[in-house]
């Protein structure tokens, strides 16, 4: 069987950790059967998790400014927003999560909760009108969970394989990410866009010093330069 994408591995990272009810596993996960539905409860558990203070929630407008939950949701035959409407109603028909409409002068506002005694009682206040949601929140976006270089390296460079996350990944120890970001930049500007050409970059500041070449003072000249000696080895490949 072929797999379109093999992830590359769960990092160490203790401090950011997504809480799941064990009821999600012995209720939900037997009677869920449609991957739209499973998608939005998932990424329901981790954008409210997201949330700080008592009332947390999600807006649909936030899931429909998320282009890697659109990506990840879409439903062959059905637009992206027709594939999050739907997936929003089975979740909600299904009981796990309650929905609300906040009608202004402006638009129609629909918010999101976990089915839980606190979502009850936020929508209550709502309907009371004891409380509004903060307009000045962030939006929460899924990649905030990615690297800034994976992202970075994925808009800019290509595909974001199991084999280049682990070597960014192996970057990451060796290089500050200022320097790897600049790399990718340099790489993008000179259209050269492969780890090979980036990685030679990040070796020469190494090994010569970043900030002391004596071509430094030159922006323009000092980013030409990467297209030319030893540098060009990498263009035609």
């Amino acid at each position: 069987m072929k797999y379109s994408y093999s992830f590359a591995g769960f990092t160490e990272n203790k401090a950011r950790q997504t809480p799941i009810p064990n009821q999600f596993f012995s209720e939900l996960l037997p009677s869920i059967d449609h991957l739209g539905e499973l998608k939005i409860t998932l990424y329901a558990f981790w954008a409210i998790a997201q949330k700080d203070g008592p009332y947390r929630y999600i807006s649909k407008d936030d899931m429909l400014a998320d282009h890697l939950l659109l990506s990840a949701i879409t439903t062959p035959g059905m637009t992206a927003a027709e594939s999050l409407q739907d997936a929003l109603e089975r979740a909600t028909a299904r009981g796990t999560l309650l929905s609300i409409t906040i009608n202004s002068a402006q638009k129609e506002e629909y918010l999101f909760f976990l089915n839980t005694p606190g979502g009850h009682a936020t929508i209550g206040k709502i309907e009371k009108g004891e409380w509004l949601p903060d307009k000045t929140e962030a939006p929460i976006d899924l990649s905030v969970e990615r690297p800034n270089i994976f992202t970075l390296f994925e808009q800019n460079i290509g595909p974001l394989t199991p084999m280049i996350a682990e070597t960014l990944r192996d970057a990451e120890q060796a290089y500050p990410e200022s320097w790897i970001t600049e790399a990718i930049q340099i790489a993008v500007e000179n259209n050269v866009r492969k780890w090979r050409y980036i990685r030679a970059i990040l070796e020469d500041w190494q090994t010569r010093g970043k900030d002391e070449r004596k071509d430094r003072g030159n922006s323009k000249k000092d980013r030409r330069r990467y297209l030319e000696g030893e540098y060009a080895d990498y263009i035609d490949e």
